[in-house]
């Protein structure tokens, strides 16, 4: 087993892939309020590198503005199929304009779409309304790119921590923890 946590998420995302694990991509992502109150939800995320895991978001929604006012943030991916867990604990920092571009052009169209009309987190008066200012951009955009927002982007976190957890019996749960050093990651074994 590889002591590169960023290789070891991968080769792990990979089997869940591999072992018919519904949407592996699936996180959840947990942020706090200005009152340190917590939040989760969850999310598909779309890489993670050396530089870090990253999701895209409207940066305006409840997520995006407490990552704006505390960047501290946790995520978790559950795969039940092979048994594994992963938490990632860190700092969120927005994506390169330039980044969040080059993933907006694959997005399919209709999720351009979505993200472009939607307050996402803002109150809707009315899903009608909604619907009606999504098909007035789907019409207005008609055989042209649709451009990305200024306030979707992707974030970035760069992890502190790394903890792998792995399903034994009778409870006696593998966990392994990865903490960023100034020298590279130092690893520790957890009790169950």
């Amino acid at each position: 087993m590889t002591s590169n946590p960023v290789l070891r998420f991968n080769l792990w995302l990979s089997q869940a892939r591999k072992a018919g694990e519904p949407l592996p991509e699936t996180c959840v992502v947990a942020t706090v309020d200005a009152r340190n109150r917590p939040a989760v939800r969850y999310m598909l995320f779309k890489s993670a590198d050396e530089n870090g895991w990253v999701f895209y978001t409207n940066t305006k929604s409840r997520k995006g503005s407490e990552l704006a006012a505390n960047p501290h943030v946790s995520m978790a991916f559950y795969w039940d199929t092979t048994g594994k867990q992963i938490r990632v604990d860190g700092r969120a920092a927005r994506v390169a304009d330039s980044e969040a571009d080059a993933y907006w052009a694959v997005r399919p169209r209709g999720s351009q779409l979505a993200a472009a009309v939607s307050e996402q987190s803002a109150v809707l008066k009315s899903r009608t309304d909604l619907l009606r200012a999504y098909r007035k951009l789907e019409q207005s955009h008609h055989g042209s790119e649709v451009p990305r927002p200024a306030h979707w982007s992707g974030f970035r976190i760069r992890p502190r921590q790394i903890e792998f957890w792995t399903r034994e019996e009778p409870r006696l749960h593998r966990r392994e923890l990865f903490v960023r050093t100034k020298d590279g990651w130092e690893k520790r074994l957890l009790q169950p």
